[in-house]
């Protein structure tokens, strides 16, 4: 019998259907290590980022020659005749920017690395609590035995202990 016939007539489960719909606990953590063991490896073959200080020398560095650079086309374009003082304004303007989007780009990076650090300190937390949990339950869930009823079983059930507790 399939389980959409067993469904359609509100049949109980077969013992094949409990023991195949609910997973042991054993099994789960066997995936859980197996999948840890995969990420480990994966973590491993990734080579480690370096330079990071580096290319904030290196912003800081382009963003002082743009101002540099700045600093000098806006003396130049003040003693120059006014019909060329317009285009060396210009570039002087596109310097001051690529300052700008040096100075911004180390910033962005800086609060990326800030919060790819608090999302894995809050990961690592999480699993703290997990691992505290499942050490602490671990005797009661090795040892505990559990009885899937179907909904009209629970009924039956809360009725009567409803039905006993009246006629005490």
């Amino acid at each position: 019998m399939t389980k959409k016939l067993a469904e359609l007539f509100d049949l109980p489960p077969t013992e094949d259907d409990i023991n195949t719909s609910v997973p042991s606990l054993l099994e789960n953590r066997e995936q859980m290590q197996a999948l840890d063991e995969a990420i480990d490896k994966v973590e491993a073959a990734l080579p480690q980022v370096r330079g990071l200080e580096s290319s904030d020398q290196e912003m800081d560095e382009l963003a002082s020659l743009a101002v540099a650079g700045y600093k000098d086309l806006t003396d130049l374009g003040m003693q120059v005749d006014s019909r060329f003082a317009s285009e060396i304004f210009s570039v002087a303007s596109n310097m001051l920017g690529h300052a700008i989007t040096a100075k911004t780009a180390k910033l962005d990076k800086k609060l990326k690395m800030i919060d790819l650090q608090m999302k894995k300190m809050r990961l690592d937390q999480q699993q703290q609590v997990l691992d505290s949990k499942e050490n602490e339950g671990t005797a009661a869930a090795q040892t505990a035995h559990g009885v899937v009823l179907s909904r009209n079983d629970l009924l039956e059930r809360i009725i009567g202990k409803g039905q006993n507790a009246q006629k005490e």
